[in-house]
């Protein structure tokens, strides 16, 4: 396998340019793929938007995964710049996620669970010119669907406490609108977000404020939850 030009780097993983179809995503710290690879697999049979699966390399390591190349913006990228307004990227947020839990789990023979992402936010959401494709698959597991929208509500509520972060009254909106629209289906439950608060502070990936703001976020994401006014720190 040739590998080609270092195209981005994210928390976990470096992602190499292989032609025009296919990109290298190559784990740090020894994670291994055959989960990953198993979910998307799995999700895309079942005809959810994730990126092809490109044929692996005779030398690929453990912590190799060939997927297709994508073109387009992330949606953080076109919240920003405003293409996408608050609730059109609420109805993106909310339309996947039904999406994903239509789907049967793959190993739980519990009725209710379902496939979850766990890491579903803007900048996870790829809006290709073939329409919107879902990558970040590393935190997948199998769960109830109260969860993934606890962690994408908690999620945004902590970035956008962030003061470092320019679009942070964007984001403030774009969290209103969702759970809004997640109110339809049974909202975001207290014990669903304690559990979303639990996961996201074992994460080492973290960043100090992340960690550091996550209380307070999970703070705002209940008091939207409960139609009461949201203390962001100002």
């Amino acid at each position: 396998m040739e590998i080609g030009p270092l195209l981005g780097s994210g928390r976990t993983a470096d992602v190499y340019a292989l032609d025009g179809t296919w990109v290298l995503r190559r784990y740090r710290d020894g994670i291994d793929t055959t989960g990953e690879l198993a979910v998307m697999s799995y999700l895309a049979a079942s005809g959810f938007p994730v990126p092809r699966i490109g044929p692996p390399a005779d030398d690929a390591l453990p912590t190799d995964l060939v997927v297709q190349r994508l073109t387009g913006p992330t949606l953080a990228e076109a919240l920003l710049a405003g293409t996408v307004t608050e609730d059109e990227g609420a109805d993106l947020l909310v339309r996947l996620l039904h999406e994903l839990h239509a789907i049967p789990a793959r190993l739980s023979q519990d009725p209710e669970d379902r496939v979850l992402h766990l890491d579903l936010h803007p900048e996870n959401v790829i809006l290709s010119p073939e329409g919107a494709r879902v990558i970040g698959w590393l935190t997948a597991r199998e769960g109830p669907p109260a969860l993934d929208r606890a962690m994408t509500s908690l999620i945004l509520a902590q970035v956008s406490l962030d003061p470092a972060v320019t679009a942070g009254a964007r984001l403030r909106g774009l969290l209103a609108a969702l759970l809004t629209r997640f109110a339809a289906d049974g909202g975001v439950p207290a014990d669903a977000l304690a559990r979303a608060t639990a996961l996201r502070a074992e994460d080492p990936r973290l960043t100090a404020h992340e960690a550091t703001a996550l209380d307070e976020a999970a703070g705002v994401v209940a008091s939207l939850s409960g139609g009461g006014p949201a203390h962001f720190r100002r």
